[in-house]
């Protein structure tokens, strides 16, 4: 049994399929067939069912798969040792990115960052809040950007930016104050994406109480919610960074939220607690601290 072998099955099982996870390891699908059958037989048992459609791993490849995780990871990190040592910012990089924040950080963080380090392979995912913190802990990525608030042992979070909420409203709202609490809304039309806008820190009252409102849109993009309120009537929130996008029209549309409610969501960077990568780290903090508005960024993270 071999390193390679066992990162070979790691990308079977992340593709589920033959041809893409060897697209990935630049082999020929009979190679990868190949050495699979081969581990196979030394096991003694088999790892992935498979037809012409489907891979599926078998409860013991489940739990093969979940051990060469654990196994290649550690072999990486003597390698990720010594580049520290050296203070060397290169290899592999692969980012986990909650999709109602990637919009406002990765066009510019992709762009300066690959400027700035050319010898990172960055990958970057969007995926929801959970499922960053699953992947991280399979060390299937290297860090993620997503809400604050998710709290395990094995995991390190380092506050990136705080950033309030506005409300955007339709044209013809008929209540257009030039200061909107939460209290003000109640009997409008509410379109709120759960993902975004009822997290630990979006204490607003109609995100705990979704009887108030007739209408709760739980998927999409802060995008669509306003094409929604533009066509719907009624309102959304919407973070501030979303700002920039807003036409001349639709920015007349925006008021800000008063009272004394939590008006605001937290984002954090992520890394498991034996991340060991020190000035990647750094790199990508550096990186961000460099084109969030500065009045956003946590005093932690200007500290860290």
């Amino acid at each position: 049994m071999t390193l390679q072998q066992l990162r070979y099955i790691i990308a079977i099982n992340r593709h589920r399929s033959f041809a893409k996870a060897a697209a990935e390891l630049d082999v020929t699908q009979p190679t990868l067939s190949s050495l699979l059958v081969k581990l196979e037989d030394e096991l003694g048992v088999r790892i992935f069912e498979r037809n012409n459609r489907t891979v599926t791993p078998t409860a013991i490849g489940e739990t093969i798969i979940r051990q060469a995780e654990k196994t290649v990871g550690e072999a990486e990190r003597i390698t990720e040792a010594v580049a520290e040592q050296k203070g060397d910012v290169a290899g592999l990089l692969a980012i986990g990115i909650g999709p109602t924040i990637a919009p406002y950080l990765m066009p510019w963080f992709i762009k300066k960052y690959s400027d700035a380090f050319p010898k990172v392979k960055l990958s970057v995912n969007e995926m929801k809040g959970e499922s960053i913190v699953e992947a991280l802990r399979l060390g299937r990525i290297d860090m993620g950007i997503a809400m604050s608030g998710h709290d395990y042992p094995w995991l390190n979070a380092i506050p990136l930016y705080t950033e309030p909420f506005h409300v955007y409203m339709a044209g013809d709202c008929r209540e257009r104050k030039k200061v909107f609490n939460p209290s003000d809304l109640l009997h409008e039309k509410m379109w709120i994406m759960k993902e975004s806008q009822c997290m630990r820190e979006s204490a607003f009252s109609f995100c705990k109480a979704r009887s108030i409102g007739r209408h709760i849109y739980e998927a999409g993009s802060i995008d669509t919610l306003i094409r929604i309120v533009d066509v719907n009537g009624g309102f959304t929130i919407i973070p501030e960074m979303h700002l920039q996008f807003l036409t001349e029209s639709q920015r007349e549309n925006v008021r800000p939220i008063g009272g004394e409610y939590v008006s605001k969501r937290s984002v954090s960077i992520y890394t498991r607690n034996d991340f060991i990568r020190r000035n990647l780290l750094r790199s990508v903090t550096d990186t961000l601290v460099s084109f969030i508005p500065g009045n956003m960024v946590s005093p932690e993270l200007k500290a860290y």
